[in-house]
């Protein structure tokens, strides 16, 4: 193994502190477990959001000229008209708790533990009519598959908190919370955040474009095999095509893609309070793919893209192909039908992660020193200096000064 390979070997198996689960120990008195958690994820708030955005870059320098302000031709009218309709749903105390500045920190203060300090009004303390406005703002942003995987993912949050001795205050359908940055507007920059335990959405708007990231989606389990929500599945074409493409590689192919053939930790790098990690090109780019090769990991891309509605996927979609020669996919772990393994796609435009993780809300269940396929996280971002539409932001300000 080369000198470069082992660099982004170790890059990808660095695992970042804040984006794990805290291990148990004694608490100082006074200080439950759950607390003690909090504090720690106060403490990684703090440290993340010390250090000014940036980005994620490949070797530290944001690269620029990437993402234009221009129009899409595809209209953001129903979601700004769904995010007034939630807005004027709210009490005037709920919406003062929601409603934050556009370029206000809030942004970044999302965080996949179920212990996390949320912002926002939560879709416990909504009313049924409430909810279901939170639930059309999502539907006017979302594809129908995106929709669908968010409120399976909030469901399945449920059954965790069945297999933890019905451990509601912990883990509940219900515990997602919603904050709106700006004003909804035609013109002005606004968006949106749903922030809770495996489901984050950052929707920023600007004009007719949109940028939906960072979004974190992910569960444990990933099936629901009893409970209120029995025969809920998700992820399931995320983790097996991303197997399918490893396998359309011919030897040396993968002899490029794979970092490493053994997995036996979490390997996400762009989890909570990583806006600025720098993480080099690995793994096998596109210009090394055969036509056919491109087509399925453009549709592989495509099955991360697709969470949002058919207008903007395909826009995003069209901007991720114009880079698909300095595209690269890596992989760590087995190929085995039946392996854990953890994958990257990574390019000037879109980062992906799809990583199999250690148990930690089922630890009880399942071994706690081995990843298994019931507990999976994803990551989408948009590197350069794009996350939370911040790119955009700033040439739209460099323009129109406030």
């Amino acid at each position: 193994m080369n000198a470069f390979r082992t660099a982004a070997l170790l890059a990808c198996v660095a695992l970042p502190i804040a984006a794990q689960t805290p291990p148990p120990a004694a608490a100082p008195s006074g200080e439950t477990r759950f607390q003690r958690f909090q504090r720690m994820s106060r403490d990684a708030e703090k440290a993340g959001l010390a250090e000014p955005f940036r980005g994620i870059t490949a070797d530290g320098k944001v690269e620029a000229g990437l993402f234009a302000l221009k129009s899409t031709g595809v209209s953001t009218a129903p979601v700004a008209a769904a995010a007034q309709a939630f807005l004027a749903a709210l009490s005037p105390e709920q919406r003062a708790k929601t409603v934050y500045p556009v370029g206000d920190d809030e942004w970044r203060k999302w965080m996949n533990q179920h212990f996390y300090l949320r912002q926002g009004v939560s879709f416990l303390e909504m009313s049924p009519a409430q909810r279901e406005a939170a639930f059309g703002l999502m539907r006017a942003a979302l594809s129908a598959r995106g929709l669908k995987l968010s409120q399976d993912i909030m469901k399945l949050n449920r059954t965790l908190g069945e297999l933890n001795r019905d451990d509601f205050e912990q883990y509940n359908e219900w515990l997602y919370h919603v904050t709106v940055m700006g004003e909804p507007s035609a013109t002005k920059p606004w968006g949106w955040q749903v922030d809770g335990h495996h489901l984050i959405v950052n929707y920023f708007v600007l004009g007719d474009q949109v940028v939906m990231s960072p979004l974190f989606v992910g569960s444990e389990p990933v099936v629901a095999a009893s409970g209120q929500f029995k025969g809920t599945v998700i992820l399931q074409d995320e983790q097996n095509r991303g197997r399918d493409f490893l396998l359309t590689l011919d030897a040396a192919q993968r002899a490029k893609a794979v970092l490493g053939t053994t997995k036996t930790t979490n390997l996400a790098l762009t989890e909570a309070f990583k806006d600025n990690v720098v993480i080099p090109y690995a793994g096998l780019p596109g210009r090394d793919l055969n036509a056919a090769q491109r087509r399925d990991l453009l549709a592989l891309i495509g099955l991360y893209v697709g969470n949002l509605a058919d207008g903007h996927a395909k826009v995003k979609l069209d901007e991720v192909a114009a880079h698909l020669d300095r595209t690269h996919f890596s992989w760590v772990g087995g190929g085995d039908a039946d392996s854990v393994y953890y994958y990257r796609i990574h390019s000037p435009v879109i980062l992906i992660e799809f990583d199999h993780q250690r148990p930690a809300g089922l630890r009880h269940l399942k071994d706690p020193a081995k990843p298994n396929r019931e507990h999976i996280h994803i990551v989408v971002r948009t590197p350069n200096g794009n996350d939370y539409g911040k790119d955009l932001l700033r040439q739209h300000l460099a323009a129109h000064p406030h």
